[in-house]
């Protein structure tokens, strides 16, 4: 047969048939390409379209999530978060582990104060609950630089966010007036925070009591009280921080911005929200109001 198809483009089909004892039916039979079944052209799709969303999503996505972006093209046959594991092993794939949370201890500063949230997370309209944090970013040529955010607890949403060089009151009062100004709360909303001596200093007390908004505070070495905002910074410093070199403060300040704004508020889905981004979650509960 191998003869046959080398001298296929210099004799006729027939006359080599004819000459090499070959029926032509066996001959159309081997050398014609046949259509792929079904099962494989199923998987070789996936195979594109995962490996597409997992690096659209710079590799953070895992196996729930891409099923989940898959879902959204209406395919015609039915895709198990159990099938789209076994493809991404088999390409390697692998997203980003968060790891967990353990206590730590920290001496207190302030013990005023009382624990509103209580660990009840959950929320049915918005500017009902905040949750605010701090974090350590580090830079080359500044050395440890600090974010400060907030979060509105019904949409996951980062709603207010302050980056600077100094881990102060200035900071978290920034981020804060930023999440007023853009989400123009009424009077009432809790915001959450830890013991830190930027939340428990007088000022930020005071500013709080102004704008009509209620502090709440974790207990003492507790991060489980204030799970949700270390939880985004837990995800950010995976997927972003921890696989970047930041130059100088302002590059961190605008890959944060790329990050926070571009990616994890408008792009990112979440499965506490129904697999919507926060600006999805934020713009259907407006709607609903």
């Amino acid at each position: 047969m191998d003869v046959a198809v080398s001298q296929s483009d210099q004799h006729s089909k027939s006359k080599l048939c004819k000459v090499l004892g070959i029926g032509r039916s066996n001959y159309y039979y081997c050398t014609q390409k046949r259509p792929e079944g079904r099962l494989k052209q199923e998987i070789n799709w996936l195979r594109q379209e995962i490996i597409r969303i997992y690096h659209e999503q710079d590799g953070v996505y895992g196996a729930p999530k891409i099923r989940e972006e898959l879902l959204k093209l209406q395919l015609p046959f039915k895709m198990s978060e159990k099938r789209v594991q076994r493809i991404m092993r088999s390409l390697g794939l692998r997203s980003v582990v968060i790891k967990k949370y353990r206590p730590y201890k920290l001496d207190a500063v302030y013990n005023g104060g009382e624990n509103l949230l209580k660990r009840d997370f959950k929320v049915s309209q918005r500017n009902e609950k905040w949750v605010s944090d701090i974090t350590y970013i580090h830079v080359l040529n500044k050395g440890w630089c600090y974010l400060a955010s907030i979060m509105d607890l019904s949409t996951n949403k980062i709603i207010g966010w302050c980056f600077s060089q100094t881990m102060d009151k200035a900071c978290v009062l920034s981020a804060l007036h930023q999440a007023v100004s853009t989400q123009k709360p009424t009077k009432g909303v809790i915001l959450h925070s830890d013991r830190g001596s930027q939340y428990t200093s007088h000022e930020y007390r005071e500013e709080l009591k102004t704008l009509g908004i209620r502090q709440s505070f974790s207990a003492k070495g507790c991060p489980y009280d204030n799970a949700p905002i270390e939880s985004f910074h837990a995800i950010l410093k995976k997927e972003m921080v921890y696989r970047t070199i930041f130059t100088s403060f302002d590059d961190a300040r605008t890959k944060l911005f790329q990050y926070i704004e571009g990616r994890y508020n408008r792009n990112r889905i979440h499965s506490s929200i129904g697999y919507k981004t926060p600006q999805q979650m934020e713009d259907f509960l407006s709607l609903s109001a």
